[in-house]
């Protein structure tokens, strides 16, 4: 487990790359979630309208995916994952959000069990 400078280091690069993330998709700041704990993930609201509301959605493990809002007891339904790397540039989330809003497939899902001090190394241009 990190010491607690160290979470806290890492909360706000993920809170920077977040930010980041969102402007490049057009995701206001409302509509975005972040958790460092014992996992470490990120939310962002993707509108959709026509009763589809899509989610992208980030984690340590797994990287990006777009995935369908589904009733609160459900799990989301993913529809593509951006696959590596980790960490993508901002602008590369967006072009991935694009391609899925326009059918286009997405990648293998990414596995990685990632030490927190190289996440916080990969988000470090986020501080």
């Amino acid at each position: 487990m990190l010491p607690e400078d160290d979470a806290g280091v890492l909360a706000t690069a993920l809170a920077g790359y977040v930010r980041a993330v969102a402007a490049e998709v057009g995701v206001p700041p409302e509509g975005t979630e972040f958790e460092v704990s014992d996992t470490t993930t990120a939310y962002l609201a993707l509108a959709e309208g026509a009763g589809r509301d899509l989610m992208l959605v980030w984690s340590s493990e797994h990287g990006w995916s777009v995935a369908v809002e589904t009733d609160p007891g459900e799990q989301p339904v993913t529809v593509a994952h951006l696959g590596p790397p980790l960490v993508p540039r901002p602008a590369e989330v967006a072009r991935f959000v694009a391609d899925v809003r326009a059918g286009g497939p997405g990648r293998p899902e990414l596995t990685v069990a990632e030490d927190r001090r190289l996440l916080v190394e990969r988000l470090s241009a986020y501080l």
